[in-house]
């Protein structure tokens, strides 16, 4: 999954981004407005973050034009902003949900996760792929009934490939959902991670190579 974090306050954006990217998502960063206009035309976004005062202006106006044209990509506003009113006018202008500075990491996180589940389709909770079990509400593998201990980054993958079981999916799309701008996509970090996913996957291997397109989670003879 995608984020798009919109601060104009380095500390907070490198704290923020941290936090986001050791949940094992991707995160672009920006610090105005037409940055953030600029990411979202040439990049599909499962969630955004927009603080509402930025030097180029309020954030809300901008989400609500965005709304106009037609973009649906769920908007988190995190502001100093706290009364009611601030609250309101933020929801009305097509914003999903509104944090207050200051907030705690873990739900900044917990929240952005949320609105990532909203785009698209709707994912099961739970995926099954022949003995393997993916929660990707408690962010939990298991084989056979044992509990796996996976990076963030190798979680990520594993959930992206297990929404699209038995299909295969393009080395492309997995960089594009699971990395960030930071990573470089012509660099064997893809394959090196999922050379240590087949690893602690164990046999018999789920994890198949798809020539010249990517890979594809399958039981074996599938």
């Amino acid at each position: 999954m995608r984020v798009l974090l919109v601060e104009d306050d380095d500390n907070l954006r490198f704290g923020v981004a941290a936090a986001l990217r050791a949940a094992g998502l991707a995160v672009d960063e920006t610090v105005d407005l037409p940055q953030a206009d600029e990411a979202l035309f040439v990049t599909a976004y499962d969630c955004a973050v927009f603080d509402r005062m930025l030097p180029s202006g309020d954030a809300a106006p901008y989400v609500e034009e965005l709304r106009r044209t037609g973009g649906a990509v769920p908007v988190l506003f995190l502001t100093a902003r706290d009364t009611v009113a601030d609250r309101v006018e933020g929801f009305a202008s097509g914003g999903d949900d509104y944090l207050v500075k200051p907030f705690a990491v873990p739900e900044l996180v917990a929240r952005v996760r949320s609105l990532c589940r909203r785009a698209g389709v709707v994912r099961p909770p739970v995926h099954r792929v022949a003995d393997v079990e993916i929660d990707t509400a408690r962010r939990q593998v298991r084989r056979a009934g044992l509990l796996l201990t996976l990076t963030s980054r190798e979680f990520a993958v594993l959930e992206v490939l297990a929404a699209r079981a038995d299909q295969a999916v393009s080395r492309a799309e997995l960089i594009e959902s699971c990395w960030d701008e930071m990573t470089e996509p012509q660099s064997n970090v893809l394959e090196v991670l999922v050379s240590q996913l087949r690893r602690k996957l164990g046999d018999p291997p789920l994890i198949r190579t798809v020539r010249g397109v990517g890979y594809r989670l399958a039981p074996e003879g599938s």
